[in-house]
């Protein structure tokens, strides 16, 4: 086991090990931090991200800033708590451990996994370096790259084909990731940007959303994926569905035989679990999801809870809850408090989702919402979708940075994030202007 703050050795409390900032992890810390234990969070990121804003710093809406917060920062008032950066690689189970990749160990008497997910490009790997998914800080500001760059490469460029093709985006995947980034990407080309540029008209870009099953927000009531649908059309958006990917390559996406030139590739089509699932040693679904109990322990190992994306929890609809965020933060609470009662010799609670409804937004004053038996869309579900997401940042500092900025854009079209970040590669036409 890595050494312990020395306070904390002497007060002999149990020690708890939460691996993961996220939404699961952050809520098991702060229910846990109220008792008198000594809990530790791993992480490999020093910050906590409000993942469900990640595209609007993709699209230049947005700064990294005010959508992440460092957790130290978050926990800073829980002296119980410590704030470690380190990657797991494993858990030892067998031995109450956790292995860092870089070989130091972790112990615990209780362990709260909260790993989080990865993007799944089902079996085609080498996809990932042409197509960038949407998980990280990172992930978002090459996305934001790559969509500015084009625009940038396409005012360079003297051939027609070529310049149609940079001037063409492609996201793969209809789900709440997917139609938010297609939405984002035609305003930026309709009003953002569109006069922005002298020798190409950014409005004349072709956004497609490629769906492989029929119909985009699949786990929304059909009538408000229908809305979707028209709103996404009327932002000029070609929507497929039934559509699946079979090759991408640099210079285009195929679509069975059909072929579409394209410089720009977003994936959202699938996640895949955290392989920390693998070293627990029990069986898997076949998305890599722990199986757990119903108080979220793994089968076999009471003082092992599994909470968001890598859970399997299929106790209460017969088929698992969705990987959004109001799931791990539930799970988070609700693994925490039975870690609680298991120390105070009282028994366990079955945890119990409550679904707080679903939102997606569109465009402006364009959004769907499911919130209980109300279906909104429109501007209601707009504003609504906002004060959600604004109530539901980590800091003060961030809602108000947050609601400043959706008010300009609102008003203005503008997006003041257009930061092309990085070595700015030759932009050269391939052809003579």
């Amino acid at each position: 086991m890595g050494p312990q703050p020395a306070a904390d050795e002497r007060t002999g409390a149990p020690h708890v090990l939460i691996v993961g900032g996220g939404f699961g992890g952050l809520q098991a810390a702060r229910t846990l931090a109220q008792h008198s234990l000594r809990i530790t969070l791993l992480d490999r990121r020093n910050y906590h991200l409000f993942q469900p804003l990640l595209y609007q710093v993709a699209t230049a809406a947005l700064s990294p800033g005010d959508i992440a917060e460092p957790i130290r920062a978050i926990l800073r008032r829980h002296r119980n708590v410590r704030v470690l950066l380190g990657e797991a690689d494993a858990v030892d189970a067998a031995n109450h451990r956790v292995v860092l990749s870089d070989g130091r160990v972790l112990g615990y008497d209780y362990l709260v996994l909260a790993p989080g997910s990865h993007h799944s490009y089902f079996g085609h790997d080498d996809w990932e370096p042409l197509a960038p998914g949407l998980k990280s800080v990172d992930d978002a500001l090459d996305v934001r790259r790559r969509i500015l760059l084009a625009f940038e490469r396409a005012e360079w460029e003297a051939d027609p084909a070529t310049r149609e093709a940079l001037l063409t985006f492609v996201i793969v995947g209809g789900g709440p990731t997917g139609v938010e980034l297609a939405g984002a990407i035609a305003e930026i080309a309709r009003h953002t940007v569109a006069r922005d540029f002298r020798d190409i008209d950014p409005r004349r870009a072709r956004v497609l959303l490629l769906e492989g099953g029929p119909r985009v927000l699949a786990t929304y009531p059909t009538d408000l994926s229908a809305r979707a649908e028209q709103s996404l059309r009327a932002l000029g958006v070609e929507v497929r569905t039934d559509t699946r990917v079979t090759a991408i390559t640099p210079a285009a996406v195929h679509v069975g035989e059909e072929v579409i030139p394209t410089r720009t590739v977003l994936w959202a089509a699938g996640v895949a679990a955290s392989p920390l699932g693998r070293s627990l040693r029990v069986p898997l679904d076949r998305m890599g999801r722990v199986p757990v109990e119903p108080d979220l322990s793994v089968p076999g190992h009471p003082e092992i809870f599994v909470v968001g994306d890598l859970a399997s929890y299929t106790h209460q609809t017969n088929a698992p809850l969705p990987g959004v965020a109001q799931v791990a933060i539930q799970q988070g609470r609700a693994a925490a408090e039975n870690i609680v009662r298991s120390l105070r010799g009282q028994p366990r609670q079955p945890f119990r989702y409550k679904d707080l409804g679903l939102m997606a937004t569109i465009g402006r004053e364009a959004a769907v919402a499911e919130i209980g038996r109300l279906h909104l869309s429109g501007l209601v579900a707009w504003l609504a979708w906002a004060l959600v997401h604004i109530v539901n940042l980590v800091g003060f500092d961030n809602r108000v940075l947050v609601l400043w900025q959706w008010a300009w854009a609102y008003f203005t079209f503008r997006r003041g994030a257009r930061l092309i970040t990085g070595p700015v590669p030759v932009l050269t036409a391939t052809a003579n202007q």
